[in-house]
C-alpha cells in the first residue's frame, strides 16, 4: 500500500472491505426503527432497545478501529524506536495479502535490504475482506508470493522479521507452528521477530464483540512461540487493543 494516509484511512478501509457486514447491520437497525415508528406500547420500546443494542457495538467497533488505525499514531512506527538494531542488514516483511507497512519500514530502514513476502492462500485464508483489499491496492514492488510452509531464505540469514496484523490469519494451529519454525530457521542468532496483533481478550471483546474470536489469545500465541522454539524477548502493549511481541531464538 503506497498511498498517503489521512485521519480516516484505517476506518475507511475497514468499512470498504467489510461493507456487507455494516450494510446488513444498518439495514437491520433501520427496519427495527421503522417498526418502532408504527407501533405503540411495549413493542415500540423493545424495537427501540433492539435497535440501540445493534447500534452500540457497530459504532463502538468503528470508534475503536478509528483510534487504533488512525488516531493512535500506530503507522508512524514510533513503537519501533528503541526496539531494534538501527542498521539491520536484511529485513523480511511478511503479510497475509494486505500490506500497509512495507513502505513505512523501508523509510525507517533505508539502507537495509528488505524483502516482502505474501503468504495469502485463498484456499486456506478465506477472509473476504482480504480479497477486497488485494483488489483495491497494488502490492509493494517486488513482493513475492510464498506459502506458510517455506520462507525462501537461507538458514540464519535474516536480521529482522515483521508480521504486522498478519499471523492470526493462519487459523490452523499446526500450520501456524510450522510457519514460526520457518521464521526461526531463517533468523540470525541475534535476530528478532516482531509480531503485532489484536488479542482475544476483554478489551477487544468490548470493542468488537464476537469479532474478537477472529484473534488468538495470549495463551495461544505463547504456545505457538514455545512449540516453534522461539522465546518472548519482550511483550508490550502499543495501545489497549494491540499487543507487540519481540521474539528471539
Amino acid at each position: 500500500m503506497d498511498k498517503q494516509r489521512n485521519i480516516l484511512t484505517g476506518v475507511g478501509n475497514i468499512i470498504r472491505f467489510n461493507w456487507g457486514f455494516y450494510a446488513a447491520g444498518i439495514g437491520i437497525i433501520t427496519i427495527l426503527l421503522v417498526i418502532a415508528s408504527f407501533t405503540e406500547g411495549p413493542l415500540k420500546w423493545w424495537m427501540n432497545m433492539l435497535a440501540m443494542a445493534g447500534f452500540i457495538p457497530l459504532f463502538l467497533s468503528l470508534a475503536v478501529s478509528w483510534y487504533v488505525y488512525d488516531l493512535s499514531g500506530f503507522y508512524t512506527m514510533n513503537w519501533l524506536k528503541y526496539q531494534v538494531d538501527p542498521k539491520p542488514g536484511i529485513i523480511l516483511n511478511i503479510h497475509a495479502g494486505f500490506d500497509e507497512t512495507s513502505v513505512l519500514l523501508k523509510k525507517k530502514f533505508p539502507d537495509a535490504e528488505m524483502k516482502v513476502y505474501d503468504f495469502y492462500d485463498p484456499e486456506k485464508h478465506t477472509e473476504i475482506s482480504i480479497e477486497r483489499a488485494r483488489r483495491a491496492y497494488a502490492p509493494y514492488p517486488g513482493t513475492i508470493r510464498i506459502n506458510t510452509e517455506s520462507i525462501p531464505q537461507g538458514d540464519n540469514s535474516v536480521d529482522l522479521i515483521f508480521l504486522v496484523f498478519a499471523a492470526h490469519e493462519i487459523r490452523n494451529t499446526a500450520e501456524r507452528t510450522r510457519f514460526f519454525n520457518e521464521t526461526k530457521r531463517v533468523l540470525k542468532p541475534n535476530g528478532t521477530v516482531h509480531i503485532v496483533e489484536h488479542l482475544r481478550n476483554l478489551p477487544n471483546f468490548l470493542a468488537y464483540t464476537v469479532g474478537f474470536l477472529h484473534f488468538h489469545s495470549a495463551a495461544t500465541w505463547q504456545q505457538t512461540f514455545a512449540q516453534s522454539g522461539l522465546t518472548i524477548h519482550q511483550a508490550s502493549s502499543i495501545n489497549p487493543f494491540v499487543k507487540y511481541y519481540i521474539l528471539q531464538k
